[in-house]
């Protein structure tokens, strides 16, 4: 129970109210307490004093019981991040942490970072998604984007993501009894779940077939991301040594990713699955004759090669920088006059066409490294489609056929000349 002592002033005025609540006992033994001064508002009577002093005292004694008095309840937002993103370091991939990061310095703490963390209530974060959804989106020039002016549902829900993080975070160390970032605490934009972009069967053969006419290493890394279904950094890290020839088997164990400004490097697939791939043998032939291109290359440039086993490579020899599958890929599908999609289409693609062709969808998981096998549900919904469209085709050619006798027949009303 708190204690609790009426300060006045000489005037025998009541202007404040001093609370002592026990905090538990220290190493040493001996009981220790915490104390905060409550001053009266303006023109509350007395009798209204004590009772909202009352009251003040036994939320002071709760915030006490769990740790949320004293130096910490003066900790702001700004002050908590940092501390934030230092224990995340381990725990998120260096490109997501690297995203956060920046959306915290950008657009979170801009708005919120001035609030103290017991301070800050879901009404801050309501009003904070308020005005996410009025600001607008600019290009990396910094102007307004015409095409697209508003921030998306998505958009604005991948931010509150990052804010929902951090005060999770702090509600496991004691900081913040609740999340006031809980999505049931707020009204959020609705977000119109993304549909799958995926090659049909038909377009990722047609695609395959202008392939030919590429070089070897573009032929290649197209082929590996359709077969295998990996990511694209994953792709960019692999090494010859990854390949088992004898087995047709590869091992995925790594990841390239480029931070701005940083150099190239490396880390553990993503949710950290290793894993091993059976590949066709076509698959295989066509690696093997990268790796015979790659030697004759190192040959002739010499020292000037700084290649290190890499599969895809810069012209020295150094590994690919993994932004570049994007653009090659792009531009390989306008210059054959192919339906733009994303180079992550492939492994979208890779998915539906195993699932579609009878795979069980345990296989699937495993091959596309997914830590769980929800995930890799979302396929299904794709190859459901597939069928569907599939079903209607069969139903349009029946019609079509159906109609041709009659087409084809002499209308009554001609008459025949002669």
């Amino acid at each position: 129970m708190a204690n609790i002592k009426e300060n006045r002033n000489k005037d025998g005025q009541l202007i404040s109210f001093r609370f002592r609540v026990s905090d538990g006992y220290g190493v040493d033994g001996k009981q220790r307490f915490q104390s905060m001064t409550w001053k009266v508002p303006h023109g509350m009577t007395e009798k209204q004093a004590v009772k909202a002093a009352e009251k003040a005292a036994m939320e002071f004694e709760d915030q006490v019981q769990n740790g949320l008095a004293g130096s910490q309840r003066s900790l702001k937002l700004a002050d908590f991040v940092p501390m934030y993103l230092d224990i995340k370091k381990g725990s998120l991939s260096p490109r997501i942490h690297f995203e956060y990061e920046r959306t915290l310095n950008d657009v979170i703490l801009p708005a919120l970072g001035h609030i103290k963390l017991s301070e800050l209530r879901s009404a801050h974060v309501q009003a904070f998604v308020n005005q996410l959804q009025g600001d607008v989106r600019r290009k990396k020039d910094g102007t307004i984007d015409e095409n697209n002016p508003k921030l998306s549902p998505a958009t604005i829900r991948r931010k509150l993501t990052v804010l929902q993080s951090v005060l999770t975070q702090a509600v496991k160390l004691g900081l913040i009894s609740q999340n006031p970032a809980d999505s049931k605490r707020l009204t959020l934009p609705k977000v119109t779940t993304p549909k799958i972009e995926i090659f049909s069967k038909q377009a990722a053969a047609k695609m395959l077939e202008c392939l030919e006419d590429e070089p070897l290493q573009f032929q290649v890394l197209i082929q590996l991301a359709i077969m295998s279904g990996c990511r694209c950094g994953e792709l960019c890290a692999l090494k010859f040594s990854d390949f088992d020839y004898e087995t047709c088997k590869l091992t995925v164990e790594r990841s390239a990713y480029k931070l701005k400004g940083q150099p190239i490097a490396i880390k553990p697939p993503k949710d950290y699955e290793v894993r091993t791939i059976t590949l066709n043998p076509h698959c295989i032939e066509l690696v093997k004759l990268l790796q015979a291109e790659k030697r004759r290359e190192a040959q002739r440039l010499g020292t000037a090669w700084k290649g290190s086993d890499w599969v895809f490579t810069q012209a020295d020899g150094e590994i690919i920088n993994p932004q570049t599958p994007t653009v090659q890929f792009s531009k390989f599908l306008a210059r054959h006059g192919l339906e733009h999609k994303k180079f992550h289409a492939l492994r979208h693609s890779s998915a539906t066409l195993l699932l579609y062709g009878g795979a069980n969808i345990k296989t699937v998981q495993q091959r596309l490294g997914h830590a769980d096998i929800v995930t890799t549900n979302k396929y299904l919904h794709a190859v459901q489609e597939a069928d569907e469209q599939a079903a209607n085709i069969l139903q349009d050619m029946f019609i079509t056929q159906k109609k041709r006798p009659e087409e084809q027949a002499e209308p009554n009303n001609i008459q025949k000349i002669g």
